[in-house]
């Protein structure tokens, strides 16, 4: 047996029939894609755009926020898009009360020359959900979020910047948990 007997052969071309029989696959899948008669017949990837947990109640009062609190106005965004938001706790339906809303910075690692290389970035949301008659719905929550930074002062500026964003995305994910807790309520 030679060298060229165990060599594996050249690949061969496709013939014009095979181009023109992928070409109508490649075709009738495009079609499909596009919402074509061929979408009946293929299944879907189940991809769905994220919607907020729905509200098992119709009216909220938010009370304890700071009078500025950015996380109360995220708060009220998220729920007034789905049930009423009261200014007066006795007529609301649920009453939730923020008992602590709190970020907080932390030296986590710093040089011998006492020059900050990393720091803690902690966001902490305590609340807790009753009826306007005290009727508790949901004992005392915390939600405790951290996330850890590189810090140099060489990009103060840009540190300060990549700070205020992950607090923002840290009161985001808050919004989140919460949302989904209240959806868990049923009056």
């Amino acid at each position: 047996m030679s060298w060229s007997d165990t060599a594996a052969a050249p690949p061969r071309r496709r013939s014009g029939r095979r181009r023109a029989l992928a070409r109508a696959l490649l075709t009738a899948a495009a079609t499909a894609a596009l919402g074509g008669p061929a979408l009946v017949s293929l299944g879907g990837c189940g991809f769905a755009l994220r919607v907020p947990p729905r509200l098992g109640f119709r009216s909220l009062a938010l009370t304890g926020f700071e009078p500025r609190s950015p996380l109360a106005d995220d708060l009220r965004r998220q729920i007034g898009a789905q049930v009423a938001l009261l200014d007066d706790a006795s007529k609301a339906e649920v009453v939730l009360h923020a008992l602590a809303d709190q970020r907080q910075k932390s030296v986590v690692a710093s040089t011998a020359a006492a020059q900050v290389r990393e720091l803690q970035l902690r966001v902490r949301f305590e609340f807790r959900l009753a009826t306007p008659d005290g009727r508790e719905l949901m004992s005392r929550v915390q939600l405790l979020l951290t996330r850890d930074m590189s810090y140099s002062e060489t990009f103060a500026l840009a540190k300060e910047q990549e700070e205020a964003e992950l607090f923002r995305d840290m009161q985001a994910d808050v919004v989140a948990q919460v949302m989904r807790r209240l959806a868990s309520i049923k009056v």
